[in-house]
């Protein structure tokens, strides 16, 4: 159950992840070059923390060898 919850929390921030790198491109689109970049550093980020939070729970939920 942990394992479930930890990969859609990740898989929930990469769907924001998505959402901004749809207000950078619009954002360099209309001409807004301040926008575009800003919104592709938040893009960035969290992308970095959604991969972050489905590789850690997956690592952190694994059973224990023997």
């Amino acid at each position: 159950m942990t394992r479930i919850l930890g990969v859609l929390a990740g898989l929930g921030i990469l769907l924001l992840a998505g959402l901004g790198l749809q207000d950078s491109r619009a954002g360099w689109a209309e001409g807004h070059a301040d926008i575009g970049f800003w919104w592709a550093v938040i893009t960035v980020l969290l992308a970095i923390s959604g991969l972050g939070a489905i590789i850690g729970t997956w690592i952190h939920t694994r059973s224990p060898k023997d």
